[in-house]
């Protein structure tokens, strides 16, 4: 296996990052993915300045810039007072004290310029995975439209229902966490009373299930609106449904006018039920590994999803960068070394809901270089 043929099971932004950063090091990978075609889904990206340093040395960072917005700060405010909690300077000075500014955007042009940085021939679209075996001779896959491939290694970026995940460690369920979140996009023109619109602000609910987050999208001209609530069930067979405006604004109806003229300017939501899995003690088996949503899903509330999966592509094909000179096992191993204490952090802060309601130590997060990060 002088040089290992590496495939990657999901084309959703980790797993795209995974494939242009091996191929950055001289990697050979195919990348496939269940959809029949890349379409423009999803509502909104935001990438604190870690992930727009790992994305940066992708050399996506420029395409990304051209339509992105630059939050002007990060701010905390509390639900009923409006009282500010916690300000943080971000645009020129994250640029400066982290290498790279926050950036949102619509999650569509992020996956047009992962999608563009790959060539077409390396990524296999309409490839449902529906078996996978590990032999001495390789890692063999078989689709639903009856094709196989085998490869030498297998990456699960597969999302949440990962079928990689499940041949490393056996059929679970993710578990609904008892919250759910409405996501809505609204012309900044609607909200002239609204202030610091330019920025990435944060209203925090009587309890940790409970807030309003709200940050600009197509350089300042729209403006993302996501909000949680705690439910008792989910009753629909979808995650995500159209939501009602109505019970939207009555879940709020004791928010600050501020945070209420957000929802008033809402004409359709989305609603989605939050659903997690409990942290895994291993990544890999054998020539296998997972990254992103499929070994370490998160709720939504330190906004690094993305920048987790995206983390973990850098540093995952940092340490397969030699693996022709190395078992492969260890390199995984030394990946999961890497990831494992930091993801389960922010997995832990996340389900909190505690990171920056007061203070300003973002440092921990936002500086990390994937890059660079020592490997151990």
């Amino acid at each position: 296996m002088a040089h290992p043929l590496i495939g990657i099971s999901g084309a959703g932004i980790g797993g795209l990052a995974a494939a242009i950063a091996l191929r950055k090091l001289g990697k050979d990978v195919i990348v496939f993915e269940q959809a029949a075609q890349f379409a423009r889904v999803g509502a909104d990206i935001n990438l604190t300045p870690n992930a727009v340093l790992a994305l940066d040395g992708l050399g996506i960072g420029d395409a990304l810039r051209e339509t992105a917005a630059r939050p002007t700060h990060r701010i905390s405010r509390t639900w009923d007072t409006g009282e500010e909690t916690s300000r943080i300077e971000m645009a020129e000075a994250a640029q400066t004290r982290y290498g790279a500014p926050q950036l949102t955007m619509h999650r569509a042009d992020l996956m047009t310029a992962l999608e563009q940085a790959m060539p077409s021939d390396q990524v296999r679209l309409g490839k449902r995975t529906q078996s996978i075996v590990e032999t001495p001779d390789g890692i063999d896959m078989t689709f639903a439209d009856g094709s196989t491939q085998r490869v030498d290694v297998l990456v699960g970026a597969d999302g949440i229902h990962s079928m990689v995940r499940t041949a490393i460690v056996g059929q679970e369920h993710p578990v609904f966490t008892g919250v759910v979140a409405y996501r809505a996009v609204v012309p900044a023109e609607r909200l002239q009373g609204v202030n610091n619109l330019n920025a990435f602000t944060k209203w925090w609910g009587p309890n940790p299930e409970t807030q309003i987050v709200t940050f600009p999208l197509n350089r300042g001209r729209d403006i993302f609106i996501f909000a949680t609530t705690p439910q008792d069930s989910w009753r629909h067979e979808s995650w995500t449904t159209p939501g009602d405006v109505a019970e939207l604004r009555a879940s709020y109806a004791d928010f600050h006018p501020e945070a209420r003229a957000l929802l008033d300017a809402c004409d359709e939501v989305l609603k989605s039920a939050l659903y997690v899995r409990d942290p895994l003690p291993t990544w890999s088996k054998g020539n296998m590994t997972l990254m992103g949503d499929a070994c370490h899903p998160m709720m939504p509330f330190m906004a690094q999803g993305a920048g987790m999966a995206i983390e973990d592509g850098i540093v995952l094909a940092r340490c397969l960068a030699d693996a022709k000179d190395e078992d492969v096992p260890a390199a995984l191993a030394r990946y999961q070394a890497a990831r494992l204490d930091r993801t389960a952090q922010i997995q832990i802060g996340s389900r909190g809901n505690n990171w920056l309601k007061a203070g300003s130590n973002a440092d921990w997060v936002y500086e990390y270089d994937a890059w660079n990060v020592a490997l151990g």
